[in-house]
């Protein structure tokens, strides 16, 4: 395959070649050159295409860092952008011609320079897309590298798959992690309707131990664990991706408080790059950020004591969701009188606004600065795309509860539509619904069904919190 601005390593006596942008477009394959008699052969894939990115050994083992991912024509939403950059760094398996993720960069970089000494890797310089990057990134394999997660997602798939007609499995970049709430389960699907994984499978739990209405689910920033939050259950839970295992609970199942290790109706729970979880705490009226592994709020923003209305940040109208945004600060969705607002961990508060048109705003997430998307939880429901200055910039109806809305990097929008029991991709340059899992308005477990699917992430490197991890705030 005739390709540029592929990365390339030499070990073992080959030289790897990773990605690169061929004849008709970005790659994702993975070539093997037997330096001898100069025969490639294709011997895996990438998780998704990728250009430029720097490739090293590192104690015995093939990283890539970095890289470019996607390019736009200059097009609609994507207009101006001129590509979208990794800050994903990967290990490569040469033996099982396998990839995972490994790490994440303190910046998105692509065409970075890079060396190995004493033991440490150093990237220097590249883009970040639309300017130079004038750093020198230093990164170590630790003593734990060998237990980072496998990716069963990566495995090979076999069987049928099932989406509804007219989906394009294209659209979507990665395979979808969904909280199937009334199924009790987590599964991650991939872009062709197969069901890849599924949590909790036998013996997963352990004696006594319950995994109970998943509301929402998404990877930390490093790809270890997932934070699956069980809004009826009154508990958030950490599952080690590697076994499959609860390393991690706050909350008591079935009971709800405001005291330590007690919540009432938390949402949304984020780990942090630092291993911090921040959420809302719906019923409590409050913002909590704890330091696992620790059972007492590390930090609370409002107070329900005197009542839950709209006055951030000493009091917040029954919050439901606080997610990044790019300046380091969050957004803040409040079920109450409707309000979104962009608020910094220091409490100070940027902008509020109504989303314009919305009955029941849920998991406001930032398109980009500037450019904010809420799901409006209601009958018939809608997706909604607004200024901070409350100004409507586009929609989507005709849905049933839809409660988060994920824009991806390829400009589509990934939506759970709960009560239509079913997940789906938005194009919004169409205007038209281009992927569908689950069968519109039949709940169901066998392949193909879901049951009120309430919260979604993609997986690794692709994941919400590993997009934006170089510029989350933390306490």
């Amino acid at each position: 395959m005739r390709i540029a601005f592929a990365g390339a390593v030499a070990s073992g006596g080959q030289l790897w070649v990773f990605g690169g942008v061929a004849a008709t477009g970005m790659t994702s394959v993975i070539q093997r050159v037997d330096l001898r008699s100069g025969r490639a052969t294709i011997v895996g894939r990438l998780p998704r295409p990728l250009a430029a990115a720097s490739v090293f050994v590192l104690d015995g083992g093939i990283f890539l860092a970095g890289g470019v991912t996607d390019t736009y024509g200059g097009q609609g939403r994507s207009a101006g952008l001129a590509a979208s950059i990794s800050n994903t760094v990967l290990a490569f398996d040469s033996r099982a011609g396998a990839v995972r993720p490994a790490g994440v960069l303190p910046m998105p970089v692509a065409h970075a320079a890079s060396a190995v000494v004493n033991g440490t890797a150093y990237l220097m310089g590249g883009t970040d897309g639309s300017q130079a990057v004038p750093a020198v990134v230093a990164l170590r394999v630790g003593s734990a590298s060998a237990q980072d997660p496998p990716a069963p997602w990566l495995a090979p798939a076999s069987g049928p798959g099932h989406l509804a007609r007219g989906s394009d499995p294209s659209t979507l970049p990665a395979d979808v992690l969904v909280a199937d709430h009334m199924n009790n389960r987590l599964v991650i699907i991939d872009p062709r309707g197969r069901v890849r994984w599924v949590f909790p499978r036998p013996g997963d739990l352990a004696p006594g131990q319950t995994f109970l209405m998943p509301d929402d689910a998404f990877f930390s920033p490093d790809g270890r664990y997932i934070v699956a939050t069980q809004e009826d259950d009154q508990v958030i839970s950490v599952i080690d991706v590697a076994t499959s295992k609860i390393v991690y609970r706050y909350g008591k199942p079935g009971v709800p408080g405001a005291g330590h290790n007690h919540v009432d109706n938390p949402d949304d729970a984020l780990m942090l790059p630092g291993g911090d979880i921040i959420f809302a705490d719906i019923k409590n009226c409050r913002i909590v950020i704890v330091h696992p592994p620790a059972h007492r709020p590390a930090r609370i923003i409002g107070q329900a004591a005197s009542g839950c209305w709209h006055r951030p940040p000493r009091h917040f109208g029954s919050p439901n969701g606080a997610f990044p945004m790019a300046n380091g600060g969050y957004v803040i969705t409040e079920i109450n009188a409707d309000w979104a607002s962009g608020i910094g961990l220091d409490g100070h508060v940027q902008w509020s606004a109504h989303p314009p048109g919305v009955l029941y705003p849920s998991d406001t997430v930032e398109v980009s600065p500037g450019r904010y998307l809420t799901a409006d939880y209601s009958n018939p429901g809608q997706v909604v795309e607004f200024t901070p200055g409350g100004r409507r910039l586009w929609r989507f109806g005709g849905l049933n509860q839809p409660s988060l809305a994920m824009p991806m990097a390829n400009g589509n929008i990934l939506v759970n539509d709960d009560f239509n029991h079913r997940i789906i991709v938005i194009s919004p340059e169409t205007h038209r619904i281009v992927w569908q899992y689950g069968h519109t308005g039949v709940a169901g477990r066998a392949p193909g069904y879901l049951n009120d699917p309430d919260g979604l992430d993609l997986v690794p490197p692709d994941s919400y919190l590993i997009r934006n991890a170089a510029t989350m705030g933390q306490p």
